[in-house]
């Protein structure tokens, strides 16, 4: 299947949230999305005279992986984005279950990205420190020997996400999966390896690692650890998405980000940072 066409939005008559939108919407099938390593198909989904372009990901097409079950990997993006949605911070787009044209999958509601204010979110430096403004990850060949640092924006957008990427234990945070979008939001995307309950995070937000929380990330993580509890909202969601041992290890990771009252560090039992970085 060819590379997908932007599609045109339709103008509307009915008001659906863009949840309700892509759970009942009719999905049509519009194209592939090839550099996507499991299969991603890029569409539209209307309902009732509104339409929109989403991502459906069928859980047919997901790629078997060595250390997440078979078949999981639509679940975990829709758990990525419940959690989110519990932080209020919106940081992953509308995502829901749906059965689709070839089967149940995610389906996500498409982002445009637009270009970010300044000099982006990423960038490799010449430098041995990062400038103002700006954070380290660490360093990255260039070629014939030569050796850059990688920076990423000191930006609260991307600090919000890098708290939630430790919250759901995120193995595959590059910079493809950052898109910025209108009125200054800032979305991530690609949560299929997450929740995983042994130590998977690996980021490229690491410039925050070792540093005091802010106090919003605390009352942000205080919140999730009441809905996180037997019987909170939250855990309920998740338990129908993720194993148990999974919901506990986010309990956990949320309790040891409390005590801590820091961003974690990179554990040197994994790669902590995803190949290839974008």
């Amino acid at each position: 299947m060819s590379a997908p066409e932007r599609i045109p939005p339709r103008s509307v008559t009915t008001t659906r949230t863009p949840a309700e939108l892509l759970a009942k919407g009719e999905l049509t099938v519009r194209g592939r999305i090839q550099e996507a390593s499991n299969a991603a198909l890029y569409c539209t989904v209307s309902y009732e005279g509104q339409e929109a372009a989403c991502v459906y990901k069928p859980v047919a097409g997901e790629r078997p992986l060595w250390d997440f079950p078979d078949g999981t990997l639509a679940e975990r993006e829709v758990a990525a984005y419940e959690v989110s949605e519990a932080t209020g911070w919106g940081l992953v787009p509308p995502t829901v279950l749906r059965e689709g044209p070839y089967g149940e999958g995610m389906c996500q509601l498409w982002i445009d990205a637009v270009a970010d204010d300044g000099d982006g979110l990423l960038a490799l430096v010449d430098s041995e420190e990062p400038g103002p403004g700006w954070k380290a990850i660490a360093f990255a060949e260039v070629g014939e020997g030569k050796t850059a640092l990688l920076v990423h924006a000191d930006d609260e957008r991307l600090r919000r996400l890098a708290v939630l990427d430790a919250v759901i234990n995120n193995a595959d945070r590059k910079g493809g999966h950052l898109l910025p979008g209108d009125q200054g939001r800032l979305y991530g995307i690609d949560h299929g390896v997450t929740f995983n309950a042994e130590n998977k995070l690996r980021t490229l937000l690491w410039g925050w690692a070792g540093e005091p929380l802010t106090p919003e990330a605390v009352e942000v993580l205080t919140g999730l650890k009441s809905a996180l509890a037997q019987g909170g909202a939250l855990a309920v969601r998740l338990a129908e998405l993720v194993t148990g041992d999974e919901l506990e290890a986010t309990r956990v990771r949320v309790d040891a980000l409390l005590s801590s009252g820091r961003h974690p560090e990179p554990s040197g039992e994994w790669p902590s940072i995803p190949w290839p970085p974008v």
